[in-house]
């Protein structure tokens, strides 16, 4: 059952005042990553502490701290929009369902991967290093 909007739209907020498109249907995730050669974002958000205290934030950073950045940047709420949730980790090949994750996809795949074990434990500015060097690296 998902969760009360009341409680996820601030969430939200977080990732979509940065730019991060929000995905909410099956038929959105497909529209934004089908084709995707550009590198994209696929943040998998959700409403757990991790994703509040350090991933949301390391994000915020990385991207406040480089000039390169992914041509598209999007994002599904797990917990929340789980039609949009269970598309996108299809296009997140060959890792299991974290939440909450970053994956940086380019040529339809995965070139980059932040799993949820990744984000745990860890704090926002380490998280934006990861995040800086991939975006770098990749974008």
């Amino acid at each position: 059952m998902p969760y009360d909007e009341r409680f996820i739209t601030p969430m939200r907020q977080e990732l979509t005042r940065l730019g991060v498109q929000e995905l909410k249907t099956a038929e959105e995730v497909d529209r934004e990553l089908a084709d995707a050669g550009e590198p994209t974002l696929l943040v998998v958000n959700s409403m757990c502490g991790c994703a509040a205290r350090n991933a949301r934030p390391g994000l915020a950073m990385a991207l406040q701290q480089t000039q390169k950045k992914p041509a598209k940047m999007t994002t599904v709420f797990a917990g929340q929009d789980l039609e949009a949730t269970a598309r996108a980790r299809e296009y997140i090949h060959g890792y299991p369902p974290s939440s909450p994750s970053i994956a940086l996809l380019k040529d339809g795949d995965v070139a980059y991967m932040m799993e949820r074990h990744q984000i745990e434990g860890r704090t926002a500015d380490a998280i934006a290093r990861d995040l800086v060097g991939a975006f770098e690296q990749y974008c």
